[in-house]
């Protein structure tokens, strides 16, 4: 369900956006950009796919190795 509102912004804040994104696709920009930070279950499912991703985990540890300077132990 969407729901409408109206929201204040900066003339140059707007100007930007429908520069870069389109008079008819702010809306959907500032939604997307806006929803990690505020449904919980985006940010569930986001942890959940990151943590599924062995490509990532391998990157990821071996950046804090790199910068802890420890191994950290292998699952």
């Amino acid at each position: 369900m969407q729901r409408k509102m109206t929201i204040s912004l900066d003339e140059d804040v707007y100007r930007g956006l429908l520069a870069i994104v389109g008079k008819r696709k702010i809306s959907k920009f500032i939604s997307d950009v806006v929803r990690p930070h505020v449904v919980e279950s985006y940010l569930e499912e986001g942890y959940k796919a990151m943590a599924a991703d062995k490509e990532y985990q391998a990157e990821a540890k071996e950046w804090v190795n790199a910068n802890l300077g420890e191994d950290m132990p292998n699952d």
